[in-house]
């Protein structure tokens, strides 16, 4: 059998859009000799619709597009994903199901059974999880379906399990014993990317094949949505765990393997370049985002930096020079050479740069504060005075030109509180907001790998906000490369203070600092723009913490 791997970019709730998808992708399957074409999780409708599954409308639509997509596909056989009613009394009242639509009508249903719960997941929020599944055959050909987190719990390869049952390893024992035909095991995704996720997928998967001796074939998402990002890198394995078709990351794609040629060489798993990853993942992100929420072109407030110049980067990849807009706002305190950096970058990214100085208006509010400041120093106050006016400047700029301003503070600020409310975290989207500031200067380096794009002057100078005289991040902070490594132990992994100082041979009480700080945070982040998640724990959803707490840390 000829199967095709639809890797498409679905918008949430965009049933035409979606539906001319699946057909352009289904007759180009066919033009290339597909018997059957393969679309990820919640392909119908995007993944994950929330709240959108609790209107009976939503799924109605959902239910009417899954049909016009089977009428419309009669000439071959289709698998996609689609949330349809779950028609119980008892219980959620929605499923989500992978249909197999053959001759123009819904042939065959599989309801997910395994709905995950934990990080950006709240699956069993909305849907009736399957209380069975069964096999199906499809022109003589046994096949089971499984969609995403049905292929995750296998125990001969994941040391801990969320799940007491394997929907896999039933179906297999459900495998007709008279067929002598290829074991074929088909997942449907939509498996959000974080740093080395897809070698994680990849190697769970080709051990699968390898148990079952089984192809073991996934289709997943690709695009954003949201914070969530979706690399696709769809994947077909032989019985011997080799990777026998592989999907692009990061874009759409298409394509074909035959489960009955055995002429294609054993080609392993490999190592995917993660610094290259999060670049595609983050260029990727940004642009669905802002596309998806109805804008073209987008403002980001340069300051020298080494952060807006990244994003700025990123941008621009993103959307072309001519859609991206760049602000410098200095003040009393902003070098010379800052202003210089931001101009360069410009120049050599081919953005419009324009400057707006913001002294006169920093000295007109501080006049207006005197009788109510009189008698105090200068001090955090007044430096958050600066980031504030420019969140406002960068707002009416965004109310005048229609454009998405991007915010540009890092992982690492956004842990401890390194970043002013309503004024540098003022923004549509956090476009680095999960990446670390060590990160960032990798990412920098990518960027610059052909040619210099960040001057090398924004990469080597010491880091300052730049909002006092002298200011650097070191005067507040330890040194990156020892914060970082403590934030990710602490955020990402939930190790505690007595953990970090052991592993990392760092104080103890400099880690209890870094902690306070984390803790004393939380409220500046649930109100931040969205975050484009690259890593396993990032801030948002994925991540509940209360705000109004007493916390040893």
């Amino acid at each position: 059998m000829k199967i095709a791997l639809a890797q498409i970019n679905p918008t949430i709730g965009d049933f035409s859009g979606n539906l001319k998808k699946i057909l352009d992708f289904t007759r180009r399957a066919v033009d290339s000799g597909a018997d059957l074409t393969v679309f990820p999780e919640l392909a119908v409708c995007g993944y994950l619709p929330a709240d959108f599954l609790e209107k009976d409308v939503f799924i109605a639509r959902a239910s009417e597009t899954l049909a016009k997509i089977a009428e419309q596909t009669a000439y071959t056989s289709v698998l996609c994903g689609v949330a349809l009613p779950s028609g119980v009394i008892t219980g959620k009242h929605v499923r989500n199901v992978a249909a197999l639509l053959t001759e123009g009508r819904v042939s065959f249903l599989q309801q997910k059974m395994l709905l995950p719960f934990y990080d950006v997941f709240d699956e069993q929020r909305y849907f009736e999880p399957a209380q069975q599944q069964t096999i199906v055959t499809l022109k003589g050909q046994p096949i089971a379906i499984t969609i995403c987190e049905d292929a995750w719990n296998d125990k001969l390869y994941w040391p801990r399990r969320f799940y007491p049952i394997d929907p896999v390893e039933d179906l297999m024992k459900k495998w007709p014993q008279q067929s002598d035909a290829s074991r074929i095991i088909l997942n449907i995704s939509a498996s959000p990317y974080w740093k080395e996720k897809r070698q994680v997928r990849s190697e769970m998967l080709a051990a699968l094949a390898r148990r079952h001796h089984a192809v073991v074939a996934m289709c997943n998402q690709v695009g954003g949505n949201d914070s969530l990002l979706f690399d696709g890198t769809s994947i077909a394995f032989d019985s011997e765990g080799c990777v026998i078709a592989r999907a692009k990351s990061f874009e759409e794609d298409l394509v074909l393997f035959d489960t009955a040629d055995r002429s294609t060489p054993c080609v392993p798993v490999v190592q995917d370049d993660e610094v290259a990853g999060a670049w595609q993942a983050l260029v990727m992100g940004t642009r669905d985002y802002v596309r998806k929420c109805g804008f073209s072109k987008v403002l980001v407030g340069l300051s020298g930096g080494i952060d807006s110049a990244l994003v700025a980067a990123i941008a621009t990849e993103a959307f072309g020079a001519d859609n991206v807009i760049g602000i410098g706002m200095p003040s009393e305190f902003s070098s010379s050479h800052s202003v210089e950096d931001a101009r360069a970058l410009a120049q050599n990214l081919g953005i419009r740069f324009e400057l707006l100085a913001i002294r006169e208006i920093y000295d007109q509010f501080t006049q207006v504060l005197h009788p109510l400041f009189q008698g105090t120093s200068f001090g955090l106050a007044e430096e958050n005075i600066q980031p504030r006016i420019r969140g406002t400047l960068l707002m009416a700029l965004s109310n005048k030109l229609g454009a998405l301003v991007l915010t540009t503070g890092n992982k690492s600020e956004m842990a401890v509180g390194y970043c002013t409310l309503y004024g540098d975290m003022v923004g549509g989207l956090a476009v680095i907001g999960d990446v670390a500031k060590t990160s960032v200067y990798a990412l920098s380096r990518y960027v610059n790998r052909e040619r210099e794009i960040i001057p090398v002057a924004t990469i080597e100078k010491p880091p300052s906000a730049e909002l006092r005289p002298g200011q650097l991040d070191t005067d507040s902070l330890p040194p990156y490369d020892i914060l970082d490594p403590i934030l990710e132990a602490y955020v990402e992994r939930y190790e505690s203070a007595e953990q970090i100082a052991k592993t990392q041979g760092v104080d103890r009480s400099l880690v209890e600092q870094v902690l306070r700080l984390v803790e004393r945070s939380e409220y500046k982040r649930q109100q931040a723009a969205p975050v484009l998640k690259v890593t396993r724990k990032s801030f948002g959803n994925g991540r509940r913490f209360p705000i109004a707490v007493k916390v040893q840390v």
